[in-house]
């Protein structure tokens, strides 16, 4: 009566422990037919900064330089200068410094 009691008690832990796993299995869509596309859209919490004149941008090296500014609607560059595309922003940099000496909306 003691070995069956525990087979049974064994029996009824272990389809406690399965049940989960094979709800996972319908719920990630495991079982899904061949040529049917599933994607899940993860929700993307991004900060947005305001850039202005005078700030100091550290990471601006890390970009590449925006060399047709006349087809973004900026104006030339002037020497020591570079545009910057961040975000949805474009900065005028310094290229010695780092100051940001102007701001443009992307488009």
């Amino acid at each position: 009566m003691k070995y069956i009691t525990r087979t049974l008690l064994a029996a009824v832990a272990l389809s406690f422990a399965a049940m989960p796993m094979a709800q996972a299995q319908q719920l990630y869509g495991h079982d899904r037919k061949p040529g049917h596309s599933y994607t899940v859209k993860k929700k993307v919490v991004t900060t947005r900064h305001t850039w202005r004149k005078g700030e100091r941008y550290s990471n601006w090296k890390g970009r590449p330089a925006v060399r047709d500014y006349h087809r973004h609607g900026l104006h030339r560059p002037a020497r020591g200068q570079q545009w910057v595309k961040v975000d949805n922003s474009y900065l005028l940099m310094s290229v010695a410094t780092g100051l940001i000496l102007g701001v443009a909306a992307a488009r």
